[in-house]
């Protein structure tokens, strides 16, 4: 249930504000409304009015979390059996509880990467469902044979259509992908999502493909600017991922294949790499309860082992980063697994910010969100342990994440 007093202080707590500085002691927030009235490094003497005070007593106080690449609507990890056996109103229904189950692992904010539409959006802010704030992309755009055509090689019908779960909309040529990205334009996404090379979990094409020609995605992409938009590709190969990067795509998904030349090209253009090292793992430690077939766990485990490398480089060459999951299905209670996936490569510090700071920025939102700063909004959560220490301790949520606050409001206080 949630509260919504006008004035809330959160006092004795370990701050770490997102920013890479180092943690502030017995710190103190004052939150009016939905913003961030002020943040001490000591509490002031003096009163606060009718404020609700909160005693952190010493536990961690960190933004609130962001996951820059998840998929509200996968509820399977085959997503073509999903889309062909799950009636959409069962689709919808298991997507919302897949809402609230984010929110309670301390995520304010996610970016959805294909599946969610503007009414889960709107659905949120309205305040008729329990969840982060949301941004998302609709209907991903595949190429025929690409990572978001479903279709086995016996199927001569047209594509796989659900209106929930997660859908793409496969298109071929500059006049169809134009206009696709304008039907989703027309129906409110936050940016759009392509498919611009092969995946680990789709039937017809291997990790290394490249999808979409030039013209093709440049049409996709200047019709998102135009519309004061973006674009963000799922790609793992250095030759898709120069491909969109070229094409003035501003979000690269994955790149679990990046070498020296295409992180160089994401650098020059100044876009972003967003990696995705969480659902690797997890479809490796569960691979044998998913029953996932031995063809994609080929290109499950390629992607996997070249995650960490990619990683390291792109952080060596100082790329543009964010954060992301990716997470499907039964894995969708893992997402936090991510922080400390990359926090053994950079340092739990890092995590964080990527996690908080970074994902604002990648979003826009910086102004608003991904740090513990006077004026903006007041998403926020309480560790019982410290996370610099122990990263993991943010997967053990239901126990340890013991406040979250949301746009100055409280959706969990176990204090």
């Amino acid at each position: 249930m949630r509260q919504s007093p006008n004035t809330i202080l959160i006092k004795n707590a370990s701050i770490i504000d997102g920013t890479g500085s180092d943690p502030k002691e017995n710190g103190a927030v004052l939150i009016r409304g939905e913003r961030i009235e002020e943040v001490y490094d000591r509490l002031p003497r003096g009163g606060f009015g009718k404020a609700q005070v909160i005693d952190a007593k010493g536990q961690f106080l960190l933004p609130g979390l962001i996951d820059v690449h998840v998929h509200i609507g996968a509820q399977e990890v085959d997503i073509g059996k999903q889309q062909r056996s799950f009636p959409p109103s069962l689709l919808i229904i298991r997507s919302l509880k897949t809402m609230e189950e984010t929110l309670e692992q301390g995520f304010t904010t996610v970016r959805d990467a294909g599946g969610a539409d503007a009414g889960i959006r709107e659905a949120q802010r309205q305040g008729l469902i329990r969840g982060p704030r949301i941004l998302v992309s609709g209907s991903p755009l595949s190429q025929t044979g690409g990572h978001g055509d479903f279709r086995l090689q016996g199927e001569m019908g047209p594509p796989l259509s659900n209106p929930a779960g997660l859908s793409c909309i496969v298109c071929d040529g500059v006049d169809e992908v134009r206009k696709a990205a304008r039907e989703q334009l027309r129906m409110g996404v936050d940016q759009i999502k392509v498919m611009a090379g092969g995946g680990a979990m789709s039937p017809a094409d291997e990790l290394e493909s490249v999808q979409f020609s030039p013209e093709e995605l440049k049409a996709i992409v200047w019709e998102a600017n135009a519309a004061g938009k973006y674009v963000m590709a799922h790609v793992y190969s250095p030759r898709s991922i120069i491909h969109a990067v070229n094409a003035g795509v501003r979000s690269i998904e994955h790149g679990n294949l990046l070498d020296e030349a295409s992180a160089r090209a994401i650098r020059e253009a100044g876009a972003f790499l967003v990696p995705t090292l969480a659902t690797y793992e997890m479809l490796w430690r569960m691979r044998d309860e998913l029953g996932i077939p031995k063809e994609n766990m080929r290109k499950i485990e390629k992607a996997r082992e070249k995650a960490e490398e990619a990683l390291l480089l792109a952080h060596r060459m100082g790329l543009n980063m964010g954060s992301g999951s990716d997470l499907l299905g039964p894995m969708q209670g893992f997402k936090a697994l991510e922080l400390e996936l990359k926090g053994k490569v950079l340092g739990p510090m890092e995590a964080i910010v990527l996690s908080t700071k970074e994902n604002a920025r990648l979003l826009g939102l910086d102004s608003q969100l991904g740090t513990i700063e006077r004026g903006k909004l007041a998403d926020m959560i309480l560790v019982n342990g410290d996370p610099l220490r122990d990263i993991s301790v943010l997967q053990r949520y239901k126990e340890r994440i013991t406040l979250i606050v949301q746009g100055g409001s409280i959706v969990k206080n176990i204090l």
